[in-house]
């Protein structure tokens, strides 16, 4: 299993981000996916996932009605697209595989198995 994520940036508060993560070595359309963040000096946190048909989505509160979170299953892509961004959302973004096929939701950093190498995405104040 691959995950590749891209599309981080620099970009000035208020402005918008679009991230993407191709999958490959998988049954794309089995798993929910998340992406979660870390900030320099911080954990890890959950930002957002997305079930395996796209229809249910979780949002992180800091980042809800901001960000939209949405995927390609016939692509084996998903997409992360961030507006209104803010000082705080600097931070290393990581795509991620829940760790069972048709799996419930989760948040939990522990519930994740394959992650992508992180894109970059910092916001100036």
């Amino acid at each position: 299993v691959q995950l590749q994520a891209s599309g981080g940036g620099l970009v000035q508060a208020g402005g918008s981000l679009r991230l993407s993560c191709a999958a490959s070595g998988l049954t794309f359309s089995r798993y929910f996916m998340g992406w979660f963040r870390q900030a320099p000096g911080k954990e890890r946190e959950f930002v957002v996932a997305i079930s395996w048909s796209g229809t249910g989505t979780a949002y992180a509160d800091s980042v809800k009605g901001r960000f939209a979170i949405s995927r390609d299953n016939p692509k084996s892509t998903m997409y992360l697209q961030m507006n209104s961004l803010k000082y705080e959302d600097t931070a290393v973004y990581y795509c991620a595989r829940r760790r069972t096929a048709f799996g419930v939701q989760s948040r939990k950093l522990g519930d994740y198995d394959f992650w992508g190498q992180g894109t970059q995405v910092t916001v100036s104040s």
